[in-house]
């Protein structure tokens, strides 16, 4: 796991994009709500762009990333796939970004909420430590969080200069069509009381 402080921006990185983009997603209706009164436009698109903005904050940051996997002798094939995990990222953080903004319209404290679940979270996905490492209950633990898998598609294929967790991938990202299917699932359900809660 060495150099450390290039396996931990391997998960941090991808991490701050998805953190930022669900709860600032979350509470963009909220903090939106005078422009949905007064301007005619699907109010999806809030969520939606505020997933796409912090999609091209983490996106402006890679360059330096890949500056020092390069610099630490990391780069390899595995980087082409680089892809696939962010793809199954953002359809997760746009699913939780709908489902969360049209639930914090009807219950503001969720903000505040999500803010201590997503310390929680962030310790129950392998960013500080190895998921290899953990053995037992943890490791049964770690597999039902689809962010480990992600988390470990971004360090294999960036740090450890390989990729074969195609199966933890390919759960991550049903999971993530489920979240995006009920995401637009709810939030159409909640679209005509959203004005009137604004």
């Amino acid at each position: 796991m060495e150099p450390f402080l290039l396996f931990f921006a391997c998960g941090i990185l991808p991490w701050s994009f998805f953190q930022g983009a669900v709860l600032e997603g979350s509470s963009v209706l909220v903090s939106s709500g005078g422009l949905l009164k007064k301007v005619l436009f699907p109010p999806e698109i809030l969520p939606t762009v505020s997933v796409i903005t912090n999609l091209f904050n983490f996106v402006l940051s890679l360059p330096i990333l890949l500056f020092f996997v390069v610099w630490n002798h990391k780069l390899s094939w595995a980087v082409l796939l680089f892809p696939l995990p962010l793809l199954v990222q953002v359809v997760l953080a746009l699913g939780m970004a709908l489902a969360l903004s049209a639930l914090t319209v009807h219950f503001r404290d969720l903000t505040n909420i999500l803010g201590h679940l997503f310390h929680l979270w962030f310790f129950a996905s392998p960013i500080l430590y190895v998921y290899g490492s953990t053995e037992g209950t943890l490791r049964a633990f770690l597999r039902l969080n689809p962010m480990s898998h992600i988390m470990v598609s971004y360090q294999q294929m960036l740090f450890e200069g390989r990729f074969d967790h195609w199966a933890g991938l390919a759960a991550a990202a049903a999971v993530a069509v489920l979240a995006f299917s009920f995401g637009c699932f709810l939030f159409d359900r909640l679209r005509d009381a959203l004005a009137e809660e604004l």
